[in-house]
């Protein structure tokens, strides 16, 4: 008998480390529960505010943009003028602090995930280190080992009880593990997804900032615009058709040099027509005026000294990232309003691409890239605007012949324009883009 209680004994002991297990896992899950739940909900509730704060900013945008594009409906004069540049710069403002607000709130989750992440490997280290310790006691006794004290133990019922009892043990605790470890990699999931979203949010806000560059030096120049005009409608509606002539003088004179560099193209360097040979220069498309005679150049066939139409308009606000519409090497980018103010292209990038094709950008408000820079599909060179001779904010989007395209410099003899430096092409070399995007 004493025997059998010594063997019992024995087995008793083995138990121990197992039932230590249960107890350290119900107290140490309990305070890391506890402990873990406060931090969250606090970092829940700054979530919150900052979700309740892009809410009041989503609502203000949207009144602002309501605002300005009543502005775009109302005429052409320096009231409306005005009154569009400052809606612009409102809404821009706006966003930008929009922006800054979700990257705060993306930075406060992808902490919150950061310290369950954390947590959870601790957790997962304590049971492994917890469970291998009770399996060596278990099987491995210090004066005998498991099986010896079971054929020595003359109650097998009860031994088998209790070894039941320890399987089962084991068993919810490898479970427990299993669920660990696939809570762990959820977590690293979306901890990983957020900070793809936060790198996201840090490129917009930078965007942003751009655009409040670019608002800033609208605003200059209409400041500048109010000094000239003195702040009269009739001097304002002077410049206007002033520079209208301009436009049309100077547009005459490219015509007349482009003639001179007419070429025979070679069909087998052009790429196939086809859709998706370019892709889109702006992620939402709105065109405004298609290539060729479209209806717009017909009925003002003074416009475009009636050779229609040399590229796509895309309606686009002041602003807008614009992106390359293929592989390739920025081969010019320039200004034309240093050289005449609204008379021509404003600030423009020309691209020539690896399969034949050249795109020209037109009307920019800001320009990311520089001559020579090698630039691949897709990526953010410059913003959309009013700059050059523009009706209103778009974007002027021309694909040629690279055969047939340079960037070259044009005296002109337009009275207050000095020399222009601007892509020059051949005739022939205007493409419909249509036929490649």
């Amino acid at each position: 008998m004493r025997e059998q209680f010594k063997n019992q004994k024995k087995y008793l002991d083995s138990f121990r480390p197992l039932a230590l297990i249960m107890v350290l896992v119900l107290v140490f899950g309990f305070s890391w529960n506890q402990t873990q739940a406060q931090t969250v909900d606090e970092l829940k509730n700054k979530i919150s505010g900052f979700e309740a704060e892009r809410a009041k900013l989503d609502a203000e945008i949207k009144e602002i943009k309501t605002k300005l594009s009543n502005t775009k409906e109302q005429s052409a004069t320096l009231k409306a003028e005005l009154a569009r540049i400052e809606a612009t710069r409102s809404v821009l403002l706006k966003q930008i602090e929009l922006t800054k607000n979700k990257i705060g709130s993306a930075s406060l989750t992808i902490n919150k995930l950061s310290g369950e992440i954390g947590q959870k490997k601790n957790q997962i280290s304590t049971y492994q280190s917890m469970i291998a310790e009770a399996l060596r006691n278990v099987n491995h006794s210090e004066e005998d080992s498991l099986a010896k004290i079971i054929l020595a133990d003359e109650t097998l019922a009860t031994l088998g009880g209790e070894l039941a009892i320890l399987k089962n043990i084991q068993d919810k605790l490898q479970i427990g593990l299993v669920k660990l470890r696939g809570t762990k990699k959820e977590l690293e999931v979306k901890k990983e997804d957020k900070e793809i979203e936060k790198e996201k949010l840090v490129s917009l806000e930078n965007q942003l900032v751009d655009e409040k560059k670019i608002v800033d030096t609208t605003k200059k120049s209409k400041d500048e615009l109010l000094s000239i005009t003195k702040s009269k409608e009739s001097n304002y509606q002077k410049l206007l058709a002033d520079r209208q002539a301009k436009m049309k003088a100077v547009l005459s004179e490219i015509n007349k040099a482009e003639e001179s560099l007419r070429i025979v193209l070679d069909p087998s360097l052009l790429p196939t027509k086809a859709k998706g040979v370019l892709a889109w220069p702006l992620d939402k498309i709105k065109i405004t005026q298609t290539f060729g005679y479209t209806d717009f150049a017909l009925k003002n066939a003074s416009v475009y000294n009636g050779n229609g139409h040399n590229g796509v308009d895309f309606g686009a606000s002041v602003g807008t990232p614009l992106k390359s519409a293929g592989n390739g090497k920025v081969i010019g980018a320039g200004d034309t309003d240093k050289t005449c103010q609204g008379a021509s292209y404003g600030k423009w990038i020309l691209i020539e691409h690896d399969n034949g094709l050249s795109t020209l950008y037109a009307h920019l408000s800001l320009i990311k890239v520089s001559e020579g820079q090698i630039v691949t599909t897709s990526q953010l060179i410059g913003y959309t605007g009013n700059t050059g001779y523009s009706t209103g904010p778009h974007l002027h989007f021309t694909v040629y012949a690279s055969q047939g395209v340079k960037v070259g410099s044009l005296k002109s003899k337009v009275a207050g324009c000095g020399t222009y430096y601007l892509p020059l092409a051949s005739p022939n070399s205007y493409l419909n883009p249509l036929n490649y995007l």
